[in-house]
């Protein structure tokens, strides 16, 4: 990536953004680092990074050195220099974009962040969450001490705790959902500027295909006048005529350009599955086909369905009904539609590795071939009523026990095991279809046969409120 390619892609994000070498040299940067450093952007190029933090020149190499070698973001800590003298703390998060070669040094994108009005907030909620532990603890103590004098303030002491708890567990879940919610967005930022970039690209190659074609038409048509004209061509002519297999290539050309013409049109669907999955350019809630965001979804998880060395391919089987566009958060449902489907993809993983193990574990004879039924997600949508419509996705795993399903769409709760699962991808669908658009969601699970998601959404869920 050159500078001016970095900064045709970091126009579009609002966060700071460098881009440095190794040896600490400022290559290029956004509006919003300027801002922060107070400098122009001009003022950025050929200027040193460590004239403009205060850490120690080693600290800095290391740091530097560290980011050129990392496959993974490497996070750190810069005191900014400010052009007015002052200083401010930044959070920086380096990320290699061309690594070290023996022949160029490497290209580092450095994200600076703020983080003192967002560590204030965090301070603050930290504190809340402490005073309201510490106030639960002593009202229990209460409620002890009470409960041999008075039964009716023992009532109401076990309500006051019960309230508190309660909130300490909302703050909780909110503050779980605000880092859901950032991780969302920056993915949303990072997929729109891909898309962006990936969109003029191909947009050079589609629009001189048309052109290219038919020029090689014109120049094909004057060998054919030349041939016509002169029908006695030379051996040589003749023989390189025959070796090249002049008729086929006219033929092959036609379908080579069909071929190209399909490929970039391809990567144009992707694009703009890329853009509908974000929706970044779009109002909060609008009027959409609640089809392309299934689809935009299903082409974000297209490499999960593919075959695996543990598994076969996972078939999607649609079944889509006739159904009017919906007013609706389309953003907040395409999470909904990638949290679902992630957790079928999920058990169907699962499913396949118990029951091949189980194929395996006895078998009727020592030669017998293994018959598992295949992998399939089924999703359905049709019309429930004048006022709403139904999204049901299906999966032909395992199915869900009976013993954790009343706890499905409780906060925190996971079957997965740890380091997979938050247990906040179904408590974030709810709220999105019950609290956001005033819907239902529901599943039907049966042991060994597999599990089934039912969304009911209104067709216009302002009319709910």
């Amino acid at each position: 990536m050159t500078p001016e390619q970095f900064l045709e892609f970091a126009r579009v994000l609002p966060e700071p953004l460098l881009m440095v070498n190794s040896d600490g040299q400022l290559l290029a940067g956004n509006q919003p680092a300027a801002t922060l450093l107070g400098l122009g952007r001009q003022e950025l190029k050929q200027r040193m990074l460590f004239d403009l933090v205060t850490e120690p020149t080693n600290d800095l190499v290391k740091y530097l050195q560290a980011c050129s070698i990392s496959r993974a973001m490497v996070i750190g800590t810069l005191t900014i220099r400010k052009n007015d003298g002052q200083t401010l703390v930044c959070r920086s998060q380096g990320a290699v974009i061309q690594p070290l070669s023996p022949e160029s040094s490497a290209l580092i994108l450095l994200r600076l962040e703020n983080r003192a009005i967002a560590s204030s907030n965090f301070v603050l909620l930290n504190k809340k969450l402490d005073e309201l532990s510490k106030e639960i603890q002593k009202r229990k103590q209460a409620e002890t001490a009470l409960s041999k004098a008075n039964e009716e303030l023992e009532i109401r002491v076990q309500e006051r705790t019960k309230a508190l708890t309660e909130t300490l567990n909302e703050l909780q879940l909110t503050q779980a959902q605000l880092i859901q919610a950032e991780k969302m967005s920056s993915l949303g930022q990072m997929v729109a500027g891909i898309a962006h970039e990936v969109n003029n690209a191909i947009n050079f190659v589609y629009g001189n295909l048309y052109y290219a074609q038919k020029y090689l038409e014109e120049l094909l048509e004057l060998i054919k006048l030349y041939q016509n004209h002169l029908p006695n061509n030379p051996p040589e002519i003749k023989n390189k005529i025959e070796v090249m297999d002049f008729d086929f290539i006219i033929q092959d050309c036609d379908r080579i350009f069909e071929s190209m013409m399909t490929g970039t049109k391809r990567i144009q669907e992707i694009v703009l599955s890329l853009r509908n999955f974000s929706r970044l350019d779009e109002a909060d809630i609008k009027e959409v086909d609640i089809h392309q965001g299934i689809d935009s979804t299903l082409m974000i998880l297209q490499h999960r369905f593919q075959s695996t060395n543990e598994r076969p391919e996972i078939q999607v089987i649609k079944e889509y009904s006739l159904i009017p566009q919906i007013t609706c958060y389309s953003g907040k449902l395409n999470q909904v539609f990638m949290n679902i489907l992630n957790n079928a993809i999920d058990a169907l993983e699962d499913s396949y590795k118990y029951r091949y193990s189980s194929a395996n574990k006895f078998p009727e004879s020592k030669n017998q071939e293994l018959t598992i039924e295949s992998l399939k997600i089924k999703i359905k949508t049709e019309l429930f009523d004048e006022k709403s419509i139904k999204i049901s996705i299906q999966d032909n795993g395992l199915g869900i026990d009976e013993k954790v399903s009343s706890k499905l769409f409780d906060p925190f709760f996971t079957t997965k095991p740890v380091g997979k699962g938050t247990g906040l991808g179904l408590s974030i669908s709810y709220d999105i279809i019950v609290k956001k658009h005033g819907g239902e969601i529901s599943f039907l699970s049966t042991l060994e046969k597999g599990t089934e998601f039912v969304i009911k959404i209104p067709i216009n869920c302002l009319n709910q409120y």
